[in-house]
């Protein structure tokens, strides 16, 4: 199967964008970015160093450009996932429209609090509320909505999300 477009996951952070996109790459034989691990690797330094001493502000500006220069480039065969706010920017949203096919991993907000409390990684949620993240994610929600595709993903087995978006290809393909 090839796939003429770029496939972009998104979602709120800790949904699963990283490890569904590498499986979901090496299932469709295509090269996989994970937008976070870009940043960090042109930045030389973490997320979490680049919010600390640069701002949010600055990793946004840098994410939109990094997003925008991987969906204009000539590689087709590509599997991204973004950050957890990068489908915010509405410039990342109409180039990802255009470019891509986009699937929004959908959890339940009780899983994704669950899986991202305790992590050091997620300066955005540090120090926030139980309430808070659940208000950030619905509020993300309705950016994530205008996605291509929604995948949700509560009592699925990594594997069975990947099937899932490979077969939703399948489909898009034949229409296309």
């Amino acid at each position: 199967m090839k796939i003429k477009k770029k496939i972009v996951l998104i979602g709120m952070m800790g949904s699963g964008k990283s490890t569904i996109g590498a499986l979901l790459s090496k299932k469709m034989n295509m090269k996989f970015i994970d937008l976070d691990q870009k940043i960090e690797a042109i930045e030389k330094q973490t997320i979490s160093q680049i919010f600390k001493l640069k701002g949010e502000k600055y990793f946004r500006t840098i994410e939109v450009k990094t997003i925008l220069s991987l969906l204009d480039s000539k590689e087709k065969e590509l599997v991204l996932s973004l950050g957890g706010g990068s489908f915010l920017d509405e410039k990342v949203r109409k180039n990802v429209k255009n470019n891509s096919l986009s699937f929004w991993l959908n959890w339940k907000p009780s899983t994704i609090i669950k899986r991202i409390r305790k992590s050091s990684k997620r300066p955005l949620i540090q120090g926030l509320k139980d309430q808070e993240i659940e208000k950030m994610m619905l509020d993300r929600n309705n950016y994530y909505s205008k996605s291509n595709f929604k995948i949700d993903c509560d009592n699925h087995k990594k594997n069975e999300i990947v099937d899932r978006i490979v077969s939703i290809l399948k489909k898009n393909e034949i229409k296309s």
